[in-house]
């Protein structure tokens, strides 16, 4: 059956028109010119007129267009791949397969197969498959070029039955974000439809098949195993089991030995699960949020409905600075003490902070005394400040425990974390609202991080890290396993910079991702401008020295670009790694120059070499 690119179709009807329509003044003797072409392309780009599959044959009509969108003539080099939709999925068997073959490929050297240039820049490819008819569905990907004077085209998607896939390139480039342009393992063959936007998971399932390459498909690492066997080796808190990460579409399966579920099941389940798959609305990805194994629709449910609140700082009789701490249910104040008791709750605690400039600068008491009052609220009170800052606010985190909860550093359960509002210390009751600047968005960490738990010390990942601020913030001075100080600078170390390797002693798998696609956790932008012109306390620098403190954009760049050049540079203009600490560092102005040439927007902006926006 032949099909028709509808878009070139009218191109193609619109030019005949014009032909037909020339007279003597439009070209010599009424012929339009031919439009503008080359021998050569930088980029090569394929334009689909129209396909059909027939019995043991497969054509494609298609122009061929170089980056100056000129057509390209002599095209020497075309091949093909057809991934078949059968029973067990999606297979392309390889020649070598000795049992029923599925699919095909073939390029312009294939016997009986032909490439010819029709009219200029226009081609007709003929690859014969043994194995394909006219009915045959599921992927067909096709290329172009690749010689000297014509490069490759990209991979393009010419035709996809339905449904032949759930995950999506939205969901898999949450995390990868422009997976063609990293430097991963086969980037190169990322897929385009012929409106020329990404197919990511079409173009991996021809050759990374649901069947594996010993039953009749082409790679031995399947489309699933992928998915559910290689991204467990992600370093920290990603799971397999939270299917709607990766899964836009419910999941069907009705066999446990299927696709997918034999990754990592047996063919012992239990029967209310074997019926519920027979029946054909089994959905995988409901199936194990719910499991209680798993307990992630737990997790989910108690973040959803619960919420925490911290009161302003006030002083009681003995002279304490005091905070109380409510956990509400929707609009239900819940009682923590009877929580507590009856095991719901595993921790409930709060810090006093100084607060300068929109940013804590340091930890002014550490130890309280608690009690209750009998309304459902939990009272911290604080004897002793340390740093007397002007300005003081509280922090405070409570846990879940939940069904799948184990007492090991407070990484599991859910946690919740609240922020007082800031108040005088020279009059507690002037008070305001608590703000931080937080560049990062809401579902920026848990989008890599879903299983619904926490890193560690009770601190989760919602809210795009705001947990962490309350110990890894200006002041806090932490190791951070000699990684970088503060919040953002630490994050860029734990991903990318050599707090990367500082936990197993290997890289984890962020250094899969390429670093400057900052818009995975930045995808509002940055604005450089906006930073507070405020020091940053950082022993984590110089392995544990806490005299030194360093400005805030160096302490982000330097994170990942550690190179003695780069040091250099940001030294020459004012940054600093190792300023000497002052009683009144905080209120201390840095001499950082930064945003004069790398402000977004300027010739040399950070935007020009940094990705901030999702293709």
């Amino acid at each position: 059956m032949r099909e028709f690119n509808k878009c070139k179709v009218a191109f193609v009807i619109a030019s005949a028109m014009a032909i037909v329509g020339c007279s003597g003044e439009d070209g010599k003797d009424g012929i339009t010119p031919p439009p503008p072409s080359s021998g050569t392309s930088l980029e090569t780009s394929i334009n689909m007129i129209s396909h059909s599959l027939d019995e043991g044959m497969a054509t494609f009509e298609f122009e061929v267009t170089n980056e100056d969108d000129k057509l390209v003539s002599g095209l020497q080099k075309a091949n093909v791949e057809i991934a078949e939709l059968t029973e067990k999925g999606i297979a392309r068997s390889r020649d070598d397969f000795e049992g029923e073959r599925a699919g095909g490929n073939a390029s312009e050297s294939t016997a009986g197969a032909s490439l010819t240039e029709i009219e200029t820049g226009r081609y007709e490819f003929i690859a014969p498959m043994e194995n394909i008819n006219a009915a045959t569905e599921g992927i067909i990907r096709l290329a172009v070029g690749g010689s000297e004077a014509i490069a490759k085209s990209r991979y393009t998607i010419v035709a996809k039955s339905e449904n032949v896939h759930t995950t999506t390139t939205e969901t898999c480039q949450g995390c990868h974000v422009d997976f063609h342009a990293s430097d991963i393992k086969h980037s190169s063959y990322t897929a385009i439809n012929a409106d020329g936007e990404t197919d990511l998971v079409a173009g991996c399932l021809v050759c990374h098949n649901n069947v594996e390459r010993d039953h009749g498909g082409y790679a031995r690492n399947t489309m699933q195993k992928l998915g559910h066997i290689n991204h467990q080796k992600f370093e920290k808190d990603f799971t397999p089991t939270n299917c709607y990460t990766c899964h836009a579409e419910p999941v069907i399966n009705t066999s446990i030995a299927g696709n997918g579920c034999s990754d990592c099941h047996t063919s012992e389940v239990s029967d209310n699960a074997m019926a519920m798959m027979a029946s054909g609305e089994f959905d995988a990805r409901e199936f194990h949020a719910k499991s209680l194994h798993i307990g992630l629709d737990e997790r989910i449910t108690i973040r959803a409905e619960h919420t925490t609140e911290l009161s302003a700082i006030y002083m009681n009789i003995e002279g304490e600075y005091c905070t109380d701490l409510s956990l509400f249910k929707g609009e239900e104040l819940l009682d923590i003490e009877a929580l507590y008791a009856d095991g719901t709750l595993s921790y409930a605690s709060t810090y006093i902070h100084g607060y300068h400039n929109e940013s804590l600068v340091g930890r002014e008491s550490r130890t309280y005394n608690e009690s209750y009052k009998g309304d459902g609220t939990k009272t911290f009170c604080h004897p002793v400040l340390d740093l007397n800052t002007p300005q003081i606010m509280a922090s405070s985190r409570l846990t879940f425990k939940g069904g799948n909860w184990v007492d090991e550093d407070g990484k599991h359960g859910v946690s919740f974390t609240a922020y007082s509002p800031v108040s005088s210390l020279s009059d507690l009751g002037n008070v305001m609202d608590y703000d931080r600047r937080h560049s990062v968005t809401a579902d920026s960490c848990t989008t890599c991080h879903n299983n619904e738990t926490n890193y560690h010390k009770n601190g989760s990942y919602a809210e795009g890290g705001l947990d962490c601020v309350a110990c890894h913030n200006n002041g806090q001075d932490r190791s951070a396993k000699n990684s970088a100080p503060g919040f953002g600078p630490m994050i860029h170390s734990m991903h990318w910079g050599v707090g990367s390797s500082a936990v197993t002693g290997e890289p984890n798998s962020a250094t899969e991702l390429a670093a400057e696609n900052c818009v995975a956790c930045h995808a509002d932008g940055i604005e450089l401008e906006a930073i507070p012109d405020q020091y940053i306390r950082a022993k984590a620098f110089h392995n544990g020295d806490n005299t030194k403190m360093a400005s805030p954009i160096m302490a982000n760049c330097v994170a990942c670009h550690d190179s003695a050049q780069a040091i250099n540079h940001m030294e020459q203009n004012g940054g600093e790694i190792d300023a000497e600490v002052t009683p009144d560092w905080y209120t201390q102005p840095t001499g950082e120059s930064c945003v004069t040439c790398h402000a977004e927007g300027k010739s040399f902006g950070i935007d020009k070499f940094h990705v901030f926006d999702r293709d």
